[in-house]
Order: structure tokens, then sequence, then C-alpha cells
């Protein structure tokens, strides 16, 4: 996997070159409302174009998943999973957090992980059995043991707010039983992050496979638990995460299926 490994680091930095380009004149780009908060510039879109046409180059035959172009090659059993721009409204607003995710899934299980933060010119990969690295250094999680002085990332509900007082349940909770909690807009760095040990576990709602699978298998290569709601691996369909370190991922799970399961969230 290796290749493939040096095929998405190519791609990520390619697009991360047009992105910071671009970041002097943000007060020009194009840019569209998908959804309730939820935008998209001609900067994401060309950071995607340049990723599939370097993959497409060196992997004709493979699959894409991408955030602004869709689905390619459904039926092949390699599938990139592109997010060319995670923290598309930090980037817009020039909030330095922000990162290009590439992850490569094959016959339904993630093999590669490439995380990019353009700004901190830090590169996160991984590949299945091989471990995880920051700027080729290893990395793992913490060994931190419960969530007490634990330190949490999350992200607020934004375009879909239909679950808001779920989420604000869960924050609650977790709150009053760690040191604190960090929303820094980027779920990609966010699980980054942890599979760094910088933060001791993630959770969120709703998100799409292209904001998390790079950073799923990140966080699994370096010793870390990543799951769904259910304590299943059904996190890239569902949207819904938790990762954690091992000795916090516990405590983590038992709240978040407390509060939730106090809720109709998972039966909606």
């Amino acid at each position: 996997m290796q290749a493939m490994v040096n095929i998405a680091v190519r791609a990520a930095r390619a697009a991360s070159d047009i992105i910071i380009r671009n970041m002097d004149r943000l007060d020009r780009l194009k840019i569209v409302t998908k959804q309730n908060n939820d935008f998209v510039s001609n900067v994401d879109h060309m950071a995607e174009e340049i990723i599939i046409a370097t993959i497409k180059e060196a992997y004709p035959e493979h699959g894409i998943i991408a955030e602004e172009s869709g689905t390619q090659a459904e039926d092949s059993e390699y599938q990139w999973i592109i997010d060319p721009l995670d923290g598309t409204t930090n980037y817009l607003h020039g909030f330095p957090q922000f990162a290009v995710s590439i992850a490569l899934q094959v016959k339904g299980r993630l093999e590669v992980g490439v995380i990019y933060d353009p700004i901190a010119q830090e590169l996160f990969t991984a590949s299945r059995g091989n471990g995880a690295q920051l700027n080729d250094k290893k990395i793992r999680v913490t060994s931190h043991k419960g969530l007490k002085n634990a330190l949490l990332g999350t992200g607020f509900p934004y375009y879909d707010q239909s679950y808001l007082d779920t989420y604000l349940e869960t924050m609650k909770a977790l709150m009053q039983k760690t040191a604190g909690l960090r929303r820094p807009g980027s779920a990609a760095l966010d699980l980054a992050w942890l599979a760094a040990g910088r933060i001791d576990g993630f959770w969120e709602f709703n998100l799409k496979a292209w904001d998390i699978a790079a950073g799923a298998l990140i966080v699994r290569e370096a010793g870390g638990i990543v799951s769904d709601f259910e304590n299943q691996d059904g996190y890239l369909k569902s949207g819904d995460i938790i990762a954690a370190a091992p000795k916090v991922y516990p405590e983590m799970m038992k709240i978040i299926q407390e509060k939730v399961g106090a809720s109709n969230y998972l039966r909606k």
C-alpha cells in the first residue's frame, strides 16, 4: 500500500498548493451555499479536481467518492474518499484550521489515510497494519485513563440542527467530567490530533464519510478505538463517530449511549 500512500500524499500536497495560493484573495472567491451554513468555493472545486486527476493518472480504474463531485466508478473494489478542504468555513474566514483529507477503501475496508494541514505543514499518514505517522515519525494516542482531566474534541451541529438538543446533552455530560472541550472546526484534523496525542477523545454527530475516513484509519493505526454510537463500525454510513484512546473510550461511549438512548436520534 505504500505506493498508494505516496499517491495520496502527492495529491494532498498539490491540493494544498492551490488552497494556500488563494488565501490572499479570499474576498474574490466564488462562494456557493449548498445548504444552511454549508459552503463551497471554487478553491474546493480546484483542489478536488487536482486530487482526482493525480489519483486517476496513477489508478485510472479506481473509484472516487468526493465531497463536491460525487461518486465515480461505483463498481470498483478501490474507492478513494476525498475531502479537498475540510474546514471550508474556517478557510473562508481566514481561520487557520483546515486540511486536505484523502482515504482509500478496498473491498469496503479502509487501507490508506492521509491528512495534510497546509498551514502547520503537518502530514498525517497511515496504512492498515503499518501504524500512523506525523511527518514520517510514528505517533500514538495517549495513555490517559478515563475522562477525568481528559481533553476532548468535538464538532457542533451547523447545517442540520434537528439533533441539537441531543448533542447538547452529550456535551453537557462530557464537559462536567473532563478538563475541557475543543471545537476547532475540522473533523479531519481533530482525528489527526487525537492520533498524535493532542486530545484524548473526539465525538460528533452526522458527519460525511469524507470528513472522517482518513482520520478514522489514522486513529486506529495510532492505537485508538473508533466506532459509531452503537459501538459498531457503521460510522462512515451514519456519520456518528466516537474516537478515543483505549482507556478513555469506554466512559465516553457509556455517556453518549445514555444521552442518545434517551432521545429518538438513532430512531429518527
